[in-house]
């Protein structure tokens, strides 16, 4: 039973019932706040449907910013690799006012070397850009220029070309290594640009040095003419003898004429003294010498100078990726870097300025090296060539025949056909090919007069060995001493000169003629002494004469110790014994005689 409140029973009342009536307030209060929670929790639901529509939207687009963002990068991307070809197209198809107020308000001189150079290549450029509407409309301004230039250049190598035609004295290989190397590359412009005008600077090139050289060597060779006229030497038999430095003493200082390497060469102006001489031999070594260093430094600046070159193009120009032109529409066709073709003075030309008539120096290597020009292009520079020195050869081709004719001593002879395979291996090491036919030539003039010379020698010692010197109707002039010991001290001299003159043991012109002179001088020794009547005198001359022999061929050690001297040596050595065994065995015999 349920007690009140204070204290007393109610009857009729259960425990429970009153339990929950007493705290039906908290039940209500609960149920307010579960309504309020409901409330809440269905408004959040509408505010998470409403985030959720709005979140989706969001997304959608922020995927369109990002796709937007894409297509933005890809274009600054393909921006950026037209760029530089856009950028560069931009610059070639453009002349810059301090290149164009170079060609037009300037003179000739260092800076358009490098003008010339770009103003080409944007040339090129034009010409490979010619389906751009901004080439064609650049194209006539840039052809102006050109044809300015060509203007410019025409007469500036014209009147390098002025001093060369005024005078003969000028130095024409300080000009050639010192201003026309320098400038090659502008001539090289115009060889591309405007042929017609580099084709008249070869032409007017041409005829100047083709002057200057013929009048130079005309009088430098009417010079030689003059020096050669005050010691003329004919030829004179070995029988007849010669008195002079050929005839009975050898004398080494005119062999020294065979090389190169040696006595300085006749100036022009000592023909004026006319005191001045010199054997045959200085003379023709001074022409070849001076013809040499002139004709190949000659060679080397025409190969140099005057071959096609092609224009290569700098590499830092990258047009690959040009939206106007193939990829390679501006690199040069073998793709190769920037080539200085600008020359540093002498740089190409390794031969001293100086070997004009005057202070003439020899050089001993040409560096050039023609050989780098094509082979088809040689032809036509070794046509230049010969336009240039044919006179000049003409006049030595005569001078040598001068030389020649009277026929000249046989000792002097090979002295200049030695000189001149000297002179054609020092040709042959400069590349100089034309020069070194026309030398072959006067070599082979050279042989067959040596040879004429050696035939008399044979042909008046054999007549005198045999005795058939006389005519038809007198005797034969008899020998003497003094006559066959001066033609014995000739032939030692001969002989003594050839091997000093032959470096090579195969000489068969050489030494066959000697030996064909030996056994004519044998016979004649043996023809002077048989008159003898006692056996013991004329094996006693013989081995004099033979004695005498062997001491003029065995002087120096440098002579004795070629091969052929040897066997010389060993032949008149055998002939001296057999002469000393004839005098014992006749003195023995007539030993035994007496007893």
């Amino acid at each position: 039973m349920a007690t009140s409140d204070d204290g007393r029973e109610m009857p009729g009342i259960n425990q429970d019932q009153f339990f929950y009536r007493g705290r039906a307030k908290e039940f209500v209060e609960l149920h307010d706040q579960v309504q309020t929670s409901v409330n809440l929790l269905d408004s959040l639901e509408a505010f998470l449907s409403t985030f959720q529509k709005d979140l989706s939207s969001v997304s959608g687009q922020i995927a369109d910013l990002q796709d937007r963002s894409k297509d933005i990068d890809n274009r600054l991307k393909s921006r950026r690799r037209i760029e530089k070809p856009l950028s560069d197209l931009l610059s070639d198809l453009t002349i810059p006012p301090p290149l164009a107020s170079i060609i037009l308000d300037s003179a000739v001189g260092d800076p358009w070397i490098q003008a010339i150079e770009d103003f080409e290549r944007r040339l090129d450029v034009l010409n490979a850009r010619s389906r751009v509407k901004a080439a064609r409309d650049l194209a006539d301004v840039a052809e102006g220029l050109r044809i300015v230039a060509a203007t410019k250049l025409r007469a500036f190598f014209l009147a390098l070309l002025q001093p060369i035609r005024n005078s003969v004295t000028t130095n024409m290989q300080v000009i050639q290594t010192s201003i026309f190397l320098k400038y090659r590359s502008l001539y090289a412009f115009l060889q591309r640009q405007a042929a017609n005008v580099a084709q008249e600077i070869q032409r007017a090139y041409v005829v100047v040095a083709r002057t200057y050289y013929e009048t130079a060597f005309r009088r430098y060779i009417r010079s030689l003419g003059w020096i050669k006229a005050r010691t003329p030497e004919k030829l004179e038999s070995i029988v007849l003898g010669a008195s002079g430095q050929h005839g009975s003493s050898l004398d080494e200082d005119r062999l020294a004429y065979a090389k190169i390497e040696g006595p300085s060469v006749i100036l022009a102006y000592m023909a004026d003294d006319k005191a001045h001489k010199e054997p045959v031999e200085a003379v023709l070594r001074s022409l070849l010498l001076v013809l040499m260093d002139n004709a190949t430094a000659e060679y080397t600046f025409v190969t140099t100078f005057f071959p096609s070159e092609p224009m290569k193009l700098p590499p830092s120009k990258e047009t690959a990726g040009s939206i106007f032109s193939p990829p390679t529409a501006l690199l040069s066709p073998d793709q190769a870097g920037f080539d200085d073709r600008r020359s540093n003075v002498g740089s190409e030309v390794g031969i001293h300025a100086s070997r004009l008539f005057g202070e003439i120096s020899v050089p001993r290597s040409a560096t050039i090296l023609p050989s780098a020009v094509q082979k088809s292009e040689r032809a036509a520079l070794d046509a230049i060539w010969k336009q240039i020195l044919d006179p000049v050869l003409e006049y030595c081709k005569t001078f040598l025949a001068t030389v020649l004719e009277p026929l000249v001593p046989a000792v002097p002879l090979l002295t200049m056909i030695r000189l001149t395979e000297e002179v054609v291996a020092e040709v042959q090491k400069r590349d100089c090919a034309p020069l070194e036919s026309f030398l072959f030539t006067l070599r082979l003039q050279m042989w067959p007069a040596f040879q004429k010379a050696m035939s008399e020698h044979y042909d008046a010692l054999k007549k005198l060995a045999e005795g058939t010197t006389a005519s038809y109707f007198s005797r034969a002039a008899p020998t003497t001493d003094a006559s066959v010991s001066s033609i014995c001290s000739r032939y030692i001299v001969m002989f003594n000169s050839f091997v000093m003159l032959t470096e090579q043991e195969e000489e068969t012109m050489i030494f066959s003629n000697l030996l064909r002179l030996r056994q004519e001088l044998t016979k004649l020794i043996t023809r002077h002494t048989d008159v003898i009547s006692d056996d013991v005198t004329k094996a006693t001359k013989q081995s004099t004469m033979y004695e005498v022999l062997l001491q003029g061929l065995s002087k120096g050690t440098h002579l004795s110790s070629h091969p052929n001297s040897q066997k010389e040596l060993a032949y008149w050595a055998e002939k001296e014994e057999e002469a000393r065994r004839r005098i014992i065995s006749v003195n023995q015999a007539r030993r035994v005689g007496r007893r």
